[in-house]
């Protein structure tokens, strides 16, 4: 049996094409969102020649294929003819917002996994080999290491944009479009003005003097720009059923573009940035309250963080903090959440039992622990609820308890477990400990809550 008839044999299996809500795939898996779970015959599915496993989990139903997926995604899209385009609302009913959620970001986030894993392990190696003066942080060899490292980081917008436009369904290079408009250099050189308090720096550029462009930077932002080209879906469907025939070659892509544009830039893009924002100051109010409390709620809301993009908005008050009062105690925490992070990648890494998916736990695990985790959280905790509640408990718990006892970091540096040198002095010891419960925690309660279900 060849390979697209193993591929017409899955469609059938899965109760056909109109059962298929939508369908994307990850690193290694076909993920099909599917109207009715009980049209699939799991254990004929398994049986198909480049099946490596099938899995009903998280309201997706899962087929591992390996390295291959993308070339049988795309023989799949063919067989159907185009990518499934059945309304939101016609998917399962007990599918809650939260699941919804988590199901766009790993959609959104999983093709681009790989170089988002590539650059977080150089990213993290860097930061290593800096923490122990191998490399000075002021060399050369350093500025080339970050700038292959931090460029996926920094231009993710447009990565997101265009993976965005395939689960969204609209014209990728329009997507792109309107990443590129909010990481234009007029914006982000006069979002860097405005925070460094520049003489002359402005806050809102005005079209026709009547309507705010707000300045921010949206370089490395997730949030914006996922539902900027959520907005742009509908934009562009509607245009298009509105347009003539004839000028539709030619006018539905501009007005499309301008409205999308427009529509990222005065809306959906300075909303994103205010969450951020409302998060940061609510953060700062915890610590008036009580350090402990704090460290519960930063730390069960920093994965969530992290996940939205929002987490850049704690940076500010930590480096507030070191200005104004020589140390910080809100960066352990984030600390704590990170070996969180990387405790629950290391169970579902001992858990898998597909060799290739252990090979790309397994480095996101690694990278998780040397501080860069957008690689374990999107590639593979948003595949794993359980796993991702797990690691926020668990740095919610490690966070309370460094709080409690103080511990506090004198100067900036990367959460990652090469950042413990930084810790030495009277609260080193919780620092320590505060890993320990972090990564252990994480560790054990995954084990128990994911158990079986990531047997494939």
């Amino acid at each position: 049996m060849g390979t697209q008839e193993a591929i017409s044999n899955i469609i059938r299996l899965v109760g056909g094409r109109d059962n298929i809500n939508n369908v994307w795939h990850c690193m290694t898996r076909l993920r099909f969102d599917l109207i009715d779970d009980d049209k699939v015959d799991q254990g004929e599915i398994k049986k198909l020649p480049g099946v490596l496993g099938a899995q009903l989990q998280s309201d997706q139903f899962q087929i591992v294929i390996g390295p291959k997926v993308n070339s049988w995604y795309e023989q799949l899209l063919a067989m159907l003819g185009k990518a499934p385009e059945h309304a939101a609302g016609q998917g399962k009913a007990r599918k809650s917002l939260v699941s919804m959620f988590m199901d766009t970001v790993s959609g959104v986030f999983g093709p681009i996994v790989p170089a988002i894993a590539g650059a977080g392990m150089i990213k993290g190696l860097l930061a290593g080999l800096i923490a122990l003066k191998v490399v000075s942080a002021k060399s050369d060899t350093v500025v080339i290491i970050d700038l292959i490292a931090s460029g996926v980081f920094y231009f993710l917008p447009f990565f997101l944009a265009v993976s965005a436009a395939k689960i969204f369904k609209t014209n990728e290079y329009l997507a792109a479009a309107i990443a590129a408009c909010l990481m234009y250099p007029s914006l982000i050189d006069a979002a860097k003005a405005l925070a460094a308090h520049q003489d002359g720096a402005i806050s809102a550029f005005w079209l026709l003097s009547a309507v705010p462009v707000s300045v921010f930077n949206y370089s490395a932002s997730v949030i914006p720009v996922i539902f900027s080209i959520l907005a742009l879906s509908y934009i562009h469907r509607w245009v298009d059923s509105i347009m003539p025939d004839v000028l539709k070659t030619v006018f539905t892509p501009t007005l499309t573009l301008f409205l999308g544009a427009l529509a990222a830039l005065v809306v959906i893009g300075p909303i994103g940035i205010y969450l951020g924002k409302g998060l940061a100051l609510f953060i700062e109010g915890l610590f008036g309250v009580s350090a402990s409390f704090a460290g519960l709620i930063v730390g069960a809301i920093r994965p969530v963080a992290i996940l939205t993009g929002m987490h850049h908005a704690m940076t500010p008050i930590a480096l507030q903090n070191f200005s104004e009062r020589g140390y910080d105690m809100l960066m352990p925490m984030m600390f704590m959440a990170n070996m969180a992070i990387a405790g629950a990648t290391f169970a579902i890494w001992r858990l898998s039992k597909n060799r290739q998916d252990k090979t790309i736990t397994l480095s996101a695990a690694i990278s998780a622990l040397l501080g860069i985790t957008e690689p374990a959280l999107f590639g593979v905790l948003t595949r794993y609820k359980k796993a991702f509640i797990a690691a926020t408990v668990a740095s919610s718990l490690a966070s309370a308890f460094i709080a409690f006892f103080g511990v506090r970091l004198y100067g900036y540096i990367l959460s990652s477990i090469f950042s413990l040198p930084a810790y030495i002095g009277p609260y080193f010891i919780f620092a320590v400990s505060g890993v320990a419960i972090a990564l252990v925690l994480s560790f054990i309660l995954t084990t128990l809550l994911v158990g079986k279900e990531t047997q494939v």
